[in-house]
């Protein structure tokens, strides 16, 4: 089996897919004499394409051309290593099964991406003209998005402006980070309010680099709150929290996600020629934090 892995091979094993002589192994470590028969049943690859789920989809707006989704948290856009069903894809391949193709088979639809973590606002194109628009606006930065987030720290300035290049971060591929040679990115800010040791901004995007606004207050020292991945839930600042109000603190470890959200979305509708702008409420976990840490 040379092109399977050892670890592949590993789980094949424990899932009772080898027999020997007739009869199942599930340990690795099983031993193996000359002369007996060893038979491995591989189970049929999983589907590379999408397939429609049945999941609930809280839609702003829809229309011939498009849908504008609210994203809860924790729902992942579209399919992919780790998470091949479950995602927004399945759901808007049940909810509108023409989109299936729109803009290539694998991310039917779909123009721009939030991360898992963080709710709000994403459009979807339902076909290929609009997508065409759509993705062509996004390149032209002529979708404009604002998000909301809670950050610690409480010194940045009323405004201003971070521009740092993001690329992958070469010590951990499941991240991003400001890196020389990296794609170019900005986002600017808004305080619209402080506490003792944190804040909400208000954010815009000028560019849509993977993880951007989280990479970028990470590196300004700034972590979103919650955001494990970038520093939001390390022990100096719950440190520092528990010594103000540790009930805060409690709320704050206990937090799902970072506290990003996407709440505005304007741009021109391809088809009609006529602005329009989308806007999502803050969701209850943001409202709840932000109640105990902005005072």
């Amino acid at each position: 089996m040379p092109h399977q892995s050892r670890t592949a091979i590993r789980r094949h094993i424990q899932a009772g897919d080898v027999l020997i002589d007739r009869i199942p192994v599930t340990r690795p470590s099983h031993p193996v004499r000359a002369g007996r028969r060893v038979e491995v049943t591989l189970p049929p690859p999983a589907s590379p394409l999408p397939v429609a789920e049945a999941i609930p989809l809280p839609i702003v707006h829809e229309d011939a051309h498009l849908i504008v989704i609210d994203k809860p948290p924790g729902l992942v856009v579209h399919p992919g290593k780790g998470n091949l069903t479950g995602t927004l894809v399945n759901a808007l391949l049940h909810h509108a099964p023409d989109i299936h193709g729109v803009g290539g088979v694998r991310r039917p639809g779909i123009v721009h991406r939030l991360d898992k973590g963080t709710s709000g606002l994403l459009v979807v194109a339902k076909d290929d003209l609009t997508h065409r628009a759509l993705t062509g606006a996004m390149r032209r930065r002529e979708i404009h998005r604002h998000y909301h987030a809670l950050a610690w720290g409480s010194d940045l300035p009323d405004t201003g402006t971070i521009h740092a290049p993001v690329a992958r971060d070469p010590r951990n591929r499941l991240r991003m980070a400001v890196l020389d040679g990296g794609r170019s990115a900005t986002t600017h800010w808004h305080v619209v309010g402080r506490g003792a040791l944190a804040m909400h901004l208000r954010l815009e995007l000028e560019t849509g680099r993977t993880h951007q606004i989280r990479v970028h207050l990470a590196h300004r020292r700034h972590p979103v709150v919650g955001d494990e991945t970038y520093g939001g839930l390390s022990p100096e600042w719950l440190s520092r929290l528990h010594r103000l109000d540790s009930h805060a603190a409690a709320a704050v470890r206990r937090a799902p996600r970072p506290m990003l959200h996407a709440a505005e979305l304007d741009f021109v509708h391809p088809a009609t020629g006529q602005a329009v702008r989308f806007r999502a409420p803050l969701p209850l976990d943001f409202l709840s934090l932000a109640e105990v840490l902005i005072r």
